[in-house]
């Protein structure tokens, strides 16, 4: 498939499928291997045909599957130093490392990678704009604080993979611990939905055509909440923009370049 599409989405695992005619990647891969040949066979992606794995950091449900796909499957598995190193830490073992450098763009097939630096509590997280062709797909989750650095990177996207994690008053309400609450909400932790409708202001462009909320909270959030924030930003602006949600249990909408 020409496009990209989220497979899953959210604290029990992430994975977003990236694909040209020439190469196919998955950014992350927090499911299993049998859960991504299944999700990925929803849209007619072979699990065999995945060239690489780019991870975003380190946190177990973004790298779930890398014992099974990268170290006894073999897939090459693209991370920068600090990441690869904590992985190997949690996983006791070692898949085929690509380093890449935090903030210096790197190519693989036909596809051109640019990874900055988010806020977010692991060691060395990384959002990436990717370039395919004249297409720009903006993947950016898991940071409690957009920094300038995450709104330049992001400019003038056709797509964005954008987090919605949460509406403040639900974490405020609900029965989590507070040092959970106090994560969740810190500038380490996941952007809200009037975060993410801030941002996405920042970023709005002729050429975007389609947003994916992602990473939502199953306690502190829903869908029609997330998307009635965002659809309000967008009346305000007199955008019109596309918007979808990036579901946890369910192959999410593709989008077909």
């Amino acid at each position: 498939m020409k496009g990209f599409c989220p497979l899953a989405s959210g604290s029990k695992g992430n994975a977003l499928y990236v694909g040209t005619e020439h190469t196919k990647v998955l950014i992350d891969a927090g499911i299993s291997a049998r859960m991504l040949k299944k999700k990925l066979s929803e849209i007619n992606v072979d699990l065999s045909d995945i060239d690489a794995i780019v991870i975003t950091h380190e946190h177990s449900d973004h790298i779930r599957g890398l014992a099974m796909l990268g170290c006894k499957m073999g897939f090459p598995v693209f991370a920068n130093s600090d990441t690869a190193r904590a992985i190997y830490e949690v996983i006791g073992d070692a898949p085929k490392f690509k380093i890449f450098s935090t903030g210096e763009k790197f190519e693989f097939g036909d596809m051109e990678f640019d990874p900055f630096s988010i806020q977010h509590d692991a060691i060395d997280p990384v959002g990436f704009a990717i370039r395919m062709g004249g297409v720009k797909l903006g993947v950016c989750a898991d940071l409690g604080f957009a920094t300038s650095l995450v709104a330049n990177k992001l400019q003038e996207c056709d797509y964005l993979y954008l987090e919605a994690n949460h509406q403040v008053e639900m974490v405020h309400s609900c029965t989590r611990p507070p040092v959970y609450k106090q994560r969740v909400l810190g500038r380490l932790g996941h952007l809200s939905n009037i975060q993410c409708a801030e941002l996405l202001q920042n970023l709005l462009n002729p050429n975007l055509k389609h947003v994916h909320l992602a990473h939502l909270s199953s306690e502190c959030n829903v869908p029609e909440l997330a998307q009635k924030v965002i659809a309000e930003m967008l009346r305000e602006q007199n955008a019109e923009v596309e918007v979808s949600i990036a579901h946890q249990d369910q192959v999410s909408r593709s989008v077909i370049f």
